[in-house]
């Protein structure tokens, strides 16, 4: 039992040596993701999580123009928790992977892993950056147009394309949300699969996903691009592809996790194990958090 322990405090501070990918490594965790995804189809969640999404924010344009200046922030934004979102895809995969059963249930499984703390934090940050990303949209949009909602669908469309001020928009905005994007990108290429494998930690899950990149800079810019024009077709038919290409990206993820990061000194640690001691009330509230023994 020491042992066991002594290697899985190893593990949780060690940083993860990383790979040189190529084009090829990139082609293969696609298809391997594809085969994913046809073994284990998750569309159906994606389709009960992404239509009342949009239900709700286009049941808001039908009440008032004034989200209309952030629709596209919106719906660019959504990538920016892409790797959230694919946390159970991430689980499907490894389970697979190792040759066990592997329903969409089974995605849940994350929920009792070791890593939940520093999922759950990494999570957070990549929300804040969400939101930090609206809150840059909308200024943006007022530096340009005022505080003023539109007036409509059609006099928010001229102001955007046929006026300066709409093109600084376009620029500046499109500018600002690529910096975002290669935040986000950056620190989640890796961490949330690294973090669903093995319990590393928060700091050491971002830092492996930052080393990956600057290790395969061009093969991850790849990827990135990859990434992003697959959303962007599964997006434009009112965001039905996405109920495939998001599966599969999350997917094909996993599988580029495994050939950029090399495989752990010890096996995943498990989930938190029920207490079958025998409990006092001088326990509470310490025993509601296990993770902090």
């Amino acid at each position: 039992m020491a042992h066991a322990e002594a290697v899985a405090t190893v593990e949780h501070t060690a940083q993860p040596a990383i790979r040189r990918i190529g084009t090829r490594d990139l082609v293969d965790a696609l298809r391997k993701g594809i085969d994913d995804f046809a073994a284990m189809p998750s569309h159906v969640v994606f389709l009960g999580l992404i239509y009342p999404l949009v239900g709700l924010v286009f049941g808001r344009l039908a009440l008032g123009y004034d989200m209309l200046p952030l629709v596209f922030p919106l719906v660019a934004g959504f990538a920016l928790l892409g790797p959230v979102a694919a946390i159970g895809l991430y689980e499907l995969s490894r389970r697979r992977e190792k040759g066990l059963p592997a329903s969409w249930t089974h995605a849940f499984g994350v929920m009792r892993s070791r890593s939940l703390p520093a999922i759950a934090a990494l999570g957070a940050l990549l929300l804040a950056i969400f939101v930090a990303w609206l809150v840059t949209a909308q200024t943006i949009y007022t530096v340009n147009f005022g505080e003023l909602p539109p007036q409509s669908l059609g006099s928010f469309v001229r102001d955007v394309f046929y006026t300066q001020a709409g093109w600084n928009m376009i620029l500046t905005g499109n500018a600002i949300g690529f910096l975002f994007a290669v935040i986000v990108f950056a620190i989640s290429a890796v961490s949330f699969p690294l973090l669903v494998d093995r319990d590393v930690g928060f700091a050491a899950a971002v830092a492996t996903s930052v080393r990956a990149v600057l290790a395969n800079p061009g093969t991850m810019t790849l990827w990135a691009i990859i990434v992003a024009t697959l959303l962007v077709i599964g997006s434009i038919p009112f965001l039905l592809g996405l109920t495939i290409i998001v599966p599969v990206l999350g997917h094909a993820t996993w599988h580029l996790y495994r050939k950029v990061v090399e495989p752990g000194t010890s096996p995943r640690t498990g989930h938190w194990m029920r207490n079958k001691t025998k409990r006092y009330a001088a326990d509470f509230p310490a025993v509601l958090f296990p993770w902090t023994r």
